[in-house]
């Protein structure tokens, strides 16, 4: 009998670790059934997302437009537009000793060296150059930090409530004193796009830069969707990234005699992000 009752009681065993292990199973398989749901559901893995035509009557893609964000150096894309309207872009700017000291990415200039405005504005676009990011903002603000007032004073003018910059490169900054959003970014941009010869440069994918002096500097645009072959119509625009920032880009993509403007922000997967928004939402 006490046989038996131990057989039982092993039998027992077997059945309640059985019903565990399929419990555990089970749970593991609703887990990745899930997983695999939220990301087909959502499709993009970024923070924050805003997908529209320049003209905003369409509304393509949306998530957390408002919520603030970190814009590391598609921040240039204000520097940009405020060089657009402030200098002429075959005059000449002088480098500084300061512009000399930012961090890569760079195009390295020296103090004294002279370059068109054209030239640099090539270098902060393709090569995203905090250097001659500086040298421009120097240029139009009379220093640095004038440069940030203004880029301030224009943002808040564009609608742009949301935004503060705290230098013209996008760097890291203190903590809480440069932030925008997917919205007001999609606002400097369009602001930016008005103008063919930033149309020009965005899309270009190479291009050679030289110094008054000489030295010749060869550029090559960061925005590998330029260099997509698999692509129906070329995707141009802006990158930016930094470790508390992550992957982000503001760009276009033309859809018949539309353009369609993207803003993305602190992507871990950013250039899928960008297919997947095109091919699903800009048909």
């Amino acid at each position: 009998m006490l046989q038996n009752m131990s057989l039982k009681i092993y039998k027992i065993g077997i059945f309640v670790l059985c019903c565990c292990c399929l419990a555990v199973v089970s749970a593991d398989a609703r887990r990745h059934k899930k997983i695999r749901y939220t990301k087909i559901k959502n499709g993009v893995t970024c923070k924050a997302a805003l997908f529209s035509d320049s003209t905003e009557s369409l509304r393509l893609y949306g998530k957390n437009v408002e919520t603030p964000i970190l814009p590391a150096s598609t921040t240039k894309l204000m520097t940009a537009l405020l060089v657009l309207e402030k200098l002429p872009m075959d005059s000449y700017v002088t480098v500084s000793s300061y512009a000399t000291t930012p961090q890569p990415s760079k195009i390295n200039v020296k103090a004294g060296e002279q370059f068109l405005v054209r030239d640099l504005m090539y270098a902060i676009l393709l090569n995203s150059a905090n250097d001659a990011s500086i040298v421009l903002a120097e240029a139009v603000g009379g220093s640095e930090a004038g440069f940030v007032s203004m880029m301030n004073n224009r943002a808040a003018e564009l609608g742009a409530d949301q935004t503060r910059f705290a230098n013209s490169n996008g760097l890291p900054s203190p903590r809480g004193t440069q932030y925008s959003t997917a919205y007001d970014m999609y606002l400097i941009f369009r602001e930016a796009m008005k103008y063919p010869f930033f149309r020009q440069v965005i899309k270009t994918p190479y291009k050679q830069i030289q110094s008054k002096e000489g030295r010749i500097v060869n550029l090559k645009s960061h925005n590998k969707m330029l260099f997509d072959k698999n692509l129906d119509e070329p995707i141009q625009g802006k990158t930016g990234y930094t470790r508390s920032a992550g992957e982000c880009f503001v760009g276009t993509v033309q859809q018949g005699d539309r353009d369609l403007i993207l803003s993305i922000f602190n992507c871990p997967d950013r250039w899928n992000d960008i297919r997947y928004l095109v091919k699903n939402y800009g048909k």
